[in-house]
């Protein structure tokens, strides 16, 4: 291929940065004295660490088995003759290719315990002291290179026990470097430059210039002497490092990140120590640069730090002090948004919110969820609740088929609330400021013509790391240089500030924000997902309980206790733990972690109702009785209330002509000898639900082998390849049930249908032993519609079910908590689950030529990478169907959920009722502030304007609205207040936290 004339001068430029000028960074080094000692582990402490029995290792030896922890103690002495700015000890672990965070990496301590900086493949050097003899101990890990671009294998390495007990690396370098100061600047002149040269126009006159300058350089520089000639090289590229950027160009806001991932290819223990390393670099960064800003997100992390390095912890809260390190965000993690109940998102702000304010006195007002995938549009309003006005997020530039048409919008919620929003144009959280990013920056700016003002995340992430010194240089050389936009140090809130002020009437984008990718997180280690919705009914049974049993009989509130499950829970919601896309380690520790808050709140449950039902005067035993802690009345027990049973003649099966019919005064069902559904029919008003010549409640297994990220993604065309079952081993009654069962492969699925209350239930037990297959659930309906309806949280939202472009074609996997409906204006179809969060839903033509709907639930997956165990086991899900509207989904989605525990003893009045279904309280809990008070949330779930009486079964002070922090805020909602009495009206799916103050003692 004949190259130009620039062509061929940058490829003389090219060899001789990397074979003269990269070389000579380094103008002499020292060897040191390296002994080791293998943890053979869990990590330890640095106290115990340097107690140990060091062994003398050689450069070149293995070290290091998968997950394990070497601690290596260097000595060497800094020559008398170099200056402190020059010295170093440059490290390799053994790195392995272009993926930082995802190795090997290390902490340097010094011999008093404290820590100095990390050490990681892109920034493997440790500033040494004063000249003279030194000492440090690093505390490297071992971490197994789980992810190889684009060979998304299985692999062993994600599980400790599978991981093996071979050395994983091998020691290439240690040793004390004096570091040259005018090459190193000159390496930094030329990488700004040279990336200028790949995105400038070929033709065009800067680019030119820049080429000339380049070749200049190597012209003037000795190869034999790079050091002596680095200045001479520098001075040829002033002139163009020089030149301005033009008045139009648009403003990068760089501020430094480190996007850490709680977990996924590693445990959480080891983001544990990713915190600490990377708040090293970052500090050690801050002391060098006076203008660094660093921006980092995650409540949780913080509070790592401070437990498990409490020195380096004080020097972050005092980096916060000075306006250094901005803690952003406002939420426990960085959470998945799509499957965390309502509850659980807002107290991802109310714990991470909190913890900001008692730590460090800030209280932050953006959202920030750069790596989350895809928004929930209740969001904004959730937001907005907890205080925060802007939010932060790339991801939609992952979409596979449509681009997000704006940069910088409002972004409008399910119940109208508005939070200011930006897509950093770089479509990256993990920028290295290069030419590259910052070009992508100004190509795929929407606003740009009306607006300047964007923003640049840029420091190594996902596995940690942060900024570095070369990052710094670039953005320092790109403060006002033509060819690139404008790059200056800042921080978000006055990025947002100067951004909202520019653009005076933002685009507005109304609904979630759908991730055109990754839609196999809604099915993925289904085990996580199940202890995650578990949890979140756990939470709201033991605080309702406890907050009864401290108000009705002053048992002591624990809100310790509470405190620690809901941080645990909401650890878990994390966007890769959740989501089911981490390695094997990381979903056992969720599972273990649900089963500890099983534990500990089913003994919290069982104390408080124990006490509110304790017979005051007979000691017979008491009454048989259920404990309610649904908002809906249950078999005769009142919503949030403790009462008798109605039992109520169990609905028997009976054959007829091959098939087993089900049927009770509202409900007709036929099953037959297939295991499927064949009539359902809605006896109220004489309407069948099944479409005729279809079957209902069919398992059907598809191919399911993504063409890239298996955990993560399902692909549309895999669901052409498949099979349904419709060949049972047996069909037969048991009891009041019909059961079926499949087997296939070495896989079986127990089904039993059952009526209860008016509504259709299935009840699976599955032993799953398949792989990379999806297991769906299909409902045809003979419906005419257009629309489906799905449960977010605190309401629900409206998906097209045709296909009439291309947003709603790429939608075809969606998210619904406990129910999704299908209907027309006077009748529908609520489908309700008890742990299914993947759906979809689409119009399809009938046999009779009719268009119906498809409904179909995605129960299991069987993924092999990260985790090839992904899925493997039993599981249990239940699936109800009913006729009837969305009021009947809510509740139906709520009964699945939460089912009455059975008790005895006397009855207990609810504290609370509300007299329009519509309005729904969803928490019950004392306030966050010990001081007595009672806080109910309730929201307005049918998506209507809806008036409401709340009555309390005890007197109160006052009562006030608040925002999610229990702070009093306006609110019209409110129309009167009398006593146990108050007149609510709500707007569509509006979000109400009420304060009820506790009468206070004279004084």
């Amino acid at each position: 291929m004949r190259l130009d004339a620039s062509a061929l001068a940058m490829q003389r430029v090219r060899r001789f940065t990397r074979f003269r000028i990269q070389p000579a960074l380094y103008r002499e080094s020292r060897a040191v004295e390296v002994a080791a000692w293998a943890v053979g582990g869990e990590p330890v402490t640095f106290a115990y660490a340097v107690k140990q029995t060091f062994e003398p290792m050689s450069l070149g030896a293995r070290w290091g088995r998968p997950w394990d922890t070497v601690w290596f103690d260097v000595r060497g002495e800094v020559p008398a003759d170099w200056a402190p700015e020059e010295t170093e000890l440059v490290v390799d672990l053994g790195f392995t290719g272009d993926q930082p965070g995802f190795q090997a990496e290390a902490t340097a301590y010094r011999p008093d315990g404290s820590i100095v900086k990390a050490i990681e493949p892109f920034n493997a050097w440790v500033p040494l002291p004063q000249p003279g003899p030194f000492r440090l101990l690093l505390e490297a890990a071992a971490n197994p290179l789980v992810q190889v671009p684009y060979e998304y294998e299985p692999t062993s390495l994600g599980d400790l026990a599978t991981s093996g007990d071979e050395p994983f690396y091998r020691l290439l370098k240690l040793e004390v470097a004096r570091r040259d100061l005018v090459v190193w600047e000159l390496l930094q002149d030329i990488v700004t430059l040279d990336g200028l040269v790949d995105v400038l126009p070929r033709d065009g006159a800067r680019r030119a210039e820049i080429v000339h300058a380049l070749e200049r350089m190597v012209d003037l520089m000795d190869p034999d002497d790079v050091s002596a000639s680095a200045a001479l090289g520098r001075s040829a590229l002033a002139g163009v490092l020089a030149t301005t950027a033009p008045a139009s160009a648009l403003t990068v806001s760089a501020v430094g990140h480190a996007h850490i991932d709680c977990a996924w290819l590693w445990p959480t223990r080891e983001t544990v120590r990713k915190v600490a390393r990377t708040f090293a670099n970052v500090l050690d960064l801050i002391d060098r640069d006076a203008d660094f800003v660093f921006a980092a997100s995650s409540a949780q992390q913080y509070a790592w730090l401070q437990q498990s390095q409490p020195v380096l912890f004080e020097r972050v809260r005092a980096a916060v002090a000075a306006g250094r390190i901005r803690p952003v965000g406002g939420m426990w993690v960085e959470s998945d948004t799509n499957m965390p109940g309502g509850e659980a998102l807002a107290r991802q702000f109310v714990m991470g919110k909190q913890y900001f304010l008692h730590e460090f006195g800030v209280e932050t007002d953006e959202v920030w969820l750069p790596d989350s995938f895809g928004y929930s549009a209740a969001l904004p309003q959730i937001a907005r609740a907890a205080g925060a006005r802007y939010f932060l997020t790339q991801k939609p530039s992952w979409n596979e088929t449509n681009k997000m048409p704006f940069s910088t919008f409002h972004w409008e919620g399910i119940d109208g609330s508005r939070v200011f929003t930006h897509f950093p144009p770089a479509e990256t959280y993990n920028s290295d400021l290069g030419a590259l990013d910052l070009a992508r920056t100004e190509r795929t700016f929407s606003e740009k013509g009306a607006a300047r003002e964007v923003l640049g995340l840029f420091g190594w992430g996902d596995g940690g790391g942060g900024p570095t010194r070369e990052m710094l240089a670039q953005a320092a050389r790109k403060r006002d240089l033509d060819g690139s936009p404008k790059v200056r140090l800042s921080d978000p809130h006055s990025f947002f500030t100067a951004a909202e002020a520019e653009l005076s009437d933002p685009p507005v984008w109304i609904g979630e924000m759908y991730l055109e990718l990754h839609r196999g997180t809604l099915v993925s280690q289904q085990k996580t997902k199940r202890g995650n919705r578990h949890s979140e009914a756990l939470l709201r049974q033991a605080e309702l309980w406890s907050s009864t049993a401290t108000i009705l009989r002053g048992a002591p509130y624990p809100a310790a206790e509470l405190k620690e499950a809901w941080q645990t829970v909401l650890l878990q919601q994390f966007h890769d733990i959740l989501p089911g896309t981490s390695i094997a380690w990381v979903h056992q520790d969720a599972e273990a972690a649900y089963a500890r808050v099983e534990a500990s709140l089913t003994a919290l449950i069982s104390a408080a109702i124990a006490e509110l039902t304790a017979e005051r005067e007979s000691g017979d035993g008491g009454t048989p009785l259920a404990a309610n802690a649904g908002p809906y009345a249950q078999n005769g027990v009142e919503a949030m209330g403790i009462g008798p049973v109605s039992l109520r003649t169990p609905v028997m099966p009976r054959a007829l002509g091959g098939t087993f019919v089900l049927e009770d005064p509202t409900l007709r069902v036929v099953i037959d000898a297939a295991g499927t559904l064949v009539s359902v029919r809605d006896l109220t008003v004489g309407r069948e639900m099944l479409p005729e010549a279809t079957a209902g409640a069919v398992l059907q297994v598809l191919r399911d082998t993504p063409r890239e990220w298996d955990a993560w993604d399902i692909n549309e065309e895999d669901q052409r390849s498949g099979r349904e079952l419709r060949d049972p081993v047996s069909v037969r009654i048991d009891g009041d049930a019909v059961a079926v069962r499949h087997e296939f492969g070495a896989s079986s699925i127990d089904l039993r249908f059952r009526i209860a209350d008016g509504r259709l239930d299935l009840a699976f037990d599955i032993d799953w032993r398949e792989s990379q297959k999806l297991l769906k659930l299909a409902f045809p309906i003979d419906v005419r519609a257009d629309h489906a309806t799905s449960e977010i949280q605190f309401g629900h939202l409206h998906r097209p079910l045709h296909r009439n472009t291309s947003w709603d074609a790429a939608r075809f996997e969606t998210v619904a908590h406990r129910w999704i409906h299908v209907g027309e204006p006077s009748w529908g179809v609520a489908i309700a689950n008890d742990v299914v969060y993947g759906h979809d839903m689409r119009t399809l033509t009938a046999p009779s030529g009719r268009p119906m709907v498809m409904a179909r639930l995605s129960l299991l997956r069987a993924p092999n990478y990260p985790d090839p165990s992904a899925d493997r086991g039993a599981h249990s899900f239940t699936v109800s169907l009913r006729p009837g509207g969305i009021a009947e989904a809510v509740e139906d989605g709520y009964r699945q959920s939460l089912v009455p525990l059975p008790t005895h003893g006397t009855p207990v009045a609810p504290l609370l009722v509300v007299s329009n279904p519509a309005v729904v309280i969803e928490a019950v809990k004392l306030a966050e502030d010990d001081s007595g008070d009672l806080v109910v949330r309730l929201y307005e779930a049918h998506g209507n304007r809806s008036s409401a009486t709340l009555e309390t079964s005890i007197d109160w002070h006052a009562v006030e609205p608040t925002d999610l922090l229990e702070r009093v805020v306006s609110s019209n909602a409110i129309r009167s207040s009398a006593p146990r009495r108050l007149e609510l009206q709500l707007r569509p799916f509006e979000l109400l936290t009420l304060r009820f103050r506790a009468p206070r003692a004279s004084p």
